[in-house]
């Protein structure tokens, strides 16, 4: 295996690192999700493969081994027990939503109907343009990450699509007026 890209990654070599503290892997049912699984400790090199695999999600399973210091065969197991145990979700590009055609980008904040969660959620999910959904405290009960093409986009979407689902009780919209991913890849 060359520079596989690590969205191929999957399956494969052995990892002896996969067990708990007394050596006993760890596993549960096929069918249980990720979440379910109490998640293993994640030693200094899961740590650095993140780091990395953050900052570049295309790192080759070669590269990520050279730069954390440990075998090609080591890297690669560690990879998916990392997907495997839902630490790692997935592998996506970041994208620069001006340059893609959405030039207008709010925080939006909801107040919902009590034990509405999972109805809104399933209503927000489907809006166009939606990035982040988050059930929260304070003042609000959800915050809602979108990105639209244009600031008429956005009114419509926030006075047409949000405030005629039922269980949304008020919203309040924060433009955003500027942004940096944290996560960035540092080369220019």
């Amino acid at each position: 295996m060359a520079d596989e890209q690590m969205a191929v990654v999957r399956g494969g070599a052995p990892d002896d690192t996969a067990g708990d503290a007394a050596g006993e892997v760890l596993s549960a049912p096929p069918d249980t999700p990720a979440y379910a699984v109490p998640a293993r400790p994640l030693d200094a090199i899961d740590r650095d493969i993140l780091r990395l695999l953050q900052t570049d999600g295309r790192a080759s399973v070669r590269s990520v081994a050279e730069r954390v210091h440990v075998s090609r065969a080591n890297a690669y197991a560690r990879i998916n027990r990392l997907i495997d145990d839902g630490v790692i979700r997935g592998f996506s590009a970041r994208i620069n939503h001006e340059r893609a055609g959405h030039g207008a980008s709010a925080y939006i904040t909801l107040k919902i109907v009590q034990n509405s969660w999972r109805t809104v959620r399933e209503q927000l999910e489907a809006l166009p343009g939606a990035a982040h959904i988050a059930l929260v405290s304070g003042d609000f009960d959800v915050l809602l990450l979108v990105h639209t093409p244009d600031n008429r986009t956005l009114r419509e979407l926030v006075l047409t699509r949000l405030q005629a689902i039922p269980e949304v009780l008020s919203t309040r919209t924060l433009l955003v007026f500027d942004e940096m991913d944290l996560n960035a890849d540092p080369r220019p």
